[in-house]
């Protein structure tokens, strides 16, 4: 196997996610370590990191670990390029597209739901923020009137 080898400690620093969702999601078969070292340890490749990386984006998005392997399974079947992969049939190929397009649909519509979200968020903060405004001016307009 080429490339290089990282442990899980490495994995977790390089993807944000703890050492303990990196066992659960192996244990659950969303990603595994490509090999175990001599001593027992897991060894993943790049490969197995940006998987990682790509669950841990779609976890705020809602999507289930059923979905999450669902997905990953779509694209490892489908090539980088356009085109189906050779040996394939044409069917075989827009069923899996047309799975990927649902995905894309439900994590468009989901960002939809988080920029409002964020924006009801962020309507709130400034409102705190007003309301503190006005209580910090406040004794500063009463003591300036009271000399």
């Amino acid at each position: 196997m080429g490339g290089k080898l990282m442990r899980i400690g490495e994995v977790s620093e390089r993807t944000g996610l703890s050492l303990r969702t990196i066992r659960h999601y192996e244990h659950v078969g969303v990603v595994a370590p490509s090999e175990r070292s001599l001593g027992g340890f897991r060894l993943y490749t790049e490969a197995e990191v940006r998987r990682l990386a790509l669950v841990r984006r779609m976890k705020p998005l809602g999507f289930s670990l059923e979905d999450v392997r669902a997905l990953l399974d779509v694209l490892d079947q489908l090539p980088d390029t356009g085109g189906p992969l050779p040996g394939t049939d044409d069917q075989a190929y827009e069923e899996l597209v047309a799975k990927l397009r649902k995905y894309w649909v439900r994590v468009d519509a989901r960002c939809e739901d988080l920029r409002r979200e964020l924006g009801a968020a962020e309507e709130f903060a400034r409102s705190l923020h007003g309301h503190l405004a006005q209580l910090l001016d406040a004794p500063v307009a009463v003591s300036k009137a009271a000399r």
